[in-house]
C-alpha cells in the first residue's frame, strides 16, 4: 500500500510557476514509479509526467514538455512536478500517481494509487 498526498496547488497568472509536491508513504514508496495526472472541468484525467523509481527515466506528455519538470527526492519520499510558463490550458486538478510497474505508470486506467488531488488555477 502507498499512500499520497499531493500539496502546492494554487492561483497564478499566465506565464507564472509553481511547484507541485506529492509525499508518499507506505513499505513499498522506494520502489514506486511517479507520476502526474491532471483533470480540467468536463475532461478525462489525463497523463502529465512520469518519473521512474530511481529517477533514471522520465515521461512527459507533449504539451508539456519543456514547461514541466518532475523530480524526486528519495530521501524525502516525495516527487515534485514544477510548473513554468503556465497558461489557462494548465487548469484543472492535479493528481499524483504511483505504481510498482513503469509500464503502467502513464496510463489512467491501471494506475495502483491515486493523491486526492491538488486545485491549479490560471487565469488570463
Amino acid at each position: 500500500q502507498a499512500q499520497l498526498v499531493e500539496s502546492g496547488g494554487g492561483s497564478v497568472q499566465t506565464g507564472g510557476s509553481l511547484r507541485l509536491s506529492c509525499a508518499v508513504s507506505g513499505r513499498t514508496s522506494s520502489r514506486l514509479h511517479m507520476g502526474w495526472f491532471r483533470q480540467a472541468p468536463g475532461k478525462e484525467r489525463e497523463f502529465v509526467a512520469a518519473i521512474s523509481s530511481g529517477a533514471l527515466n522520465t515521461n512527459y506528455e507533449n504539451s508539456v514538455k519543456g514547461r514541466f519538470t518532475i523530480s524526486r527526492d528519495n530521501a524525502k519520499n516525495t516527487v515534485y512536478l514544477q510548473m513554468n510558463s503556465l497558461t489557462p490550458e494548465d487548469t484543472a486538478v492535479y493528481y499524483c500517481a504511483a505504481d510498482l510497474n513503469w509500464r503502467d505508470i502513464a496510463t489512467l486506467r491501471l494506475v495502483d494509487f491515486w493523491g486526492q488531488g491538488t486545485q491549479v488555477t490560471v487565469s488570463s
